[in-house]
């Protein structure tokens, strides 16, 4: 058995625009804060250590009128702009072809990770969509990764499988897993330092297959 576990955001689909009108909505309307740019807020997420709440809103944990009115907020933005990267869709449906059993594991809450995947109709394409809220603790803790592994029976010493992401947290997961890992370049991240980098998901195709 081979099973790949895609992070989404950076990886399946471009999400930039939309997380960052919601972010904005936030900022101006509870912190009457200036908007910030998509390519900071990309940066922001993608570092390694960082203090979100500090960069976004100013305060120094997730307040809960923050939290709230930013989910209110991006429940009806999330679905107004994402698109799958190029190529996405059509590897997707190689690999589900060959039987290689696919899944999701995203720091973003589940409902939105499975609205937007079913908005780009490929959610039907995934045994598993799980994000952050499932687990007790997100990415790069392997909770989730274990989680959709013993969903699948797995068995380290006769199975395979892959994680597939854009950023450093996807990679260490993958490793706190004890599965290995896969780095695309098209998405959030445009540089690697790992081992297995790609930068088209044709690629993918030849590792997997």
């Amino acid at each position: 058995m081979k099973v790949v576990i895609f992070d989404m955001d950076g990886t399946l689909i471009d999400s930039k625009k939309d997380i960052t009108i919601s972010i904005n909505h936030v900022r101006k309307t509870n912190h009457s804060l200036e908007p910030l740019d998509e390519d900071f807020v990309v940066e922001a997420i993608n570092m390694s250590i960082r203090n979100l709440p500090k960069m976004f809103y100013g305060t120094q944990t997730y307040e809960d009128e923050d939290k709230i009115l930013f989910e209110e907020h991006y429940h009806l933005q999330c679905t107004q702009n994402p698109y799958l990267y190029d190529g996405v869709e059509k590897m997707l449906h190689s690999l589900k072809a060959q039987d290689v059993k696919l899944s999701v594991a995203t720091n973003a809450p589940t409902k939105f990770a499975v609205e937007m995947l079913t908005h780009l109709n490929v959610a039907h394409l995934f045994d598993m969509i799980i994000g952050a809220d499932k687990v007790s603790m997100s990415k790069p803790d392997p909770q989730m990764l274990n989680h959709i592994l013993s969903h699948y029976n797995y068995i380290y010493s006769q199975d395979k499988a892959w994680m597939v992401g854009d950023n450093s947290k996807d990679m260490l997961c993958a490793d706190n897993a004890n599965i290995e890992s896969i780095f695309v370049t098209w998405g959030f991240s445009s540089h690697s330092e790992y081992e297995i980098t790609i930068k088209d998901p044709k690629e993918l195709l030849n590792i997997i297959l």
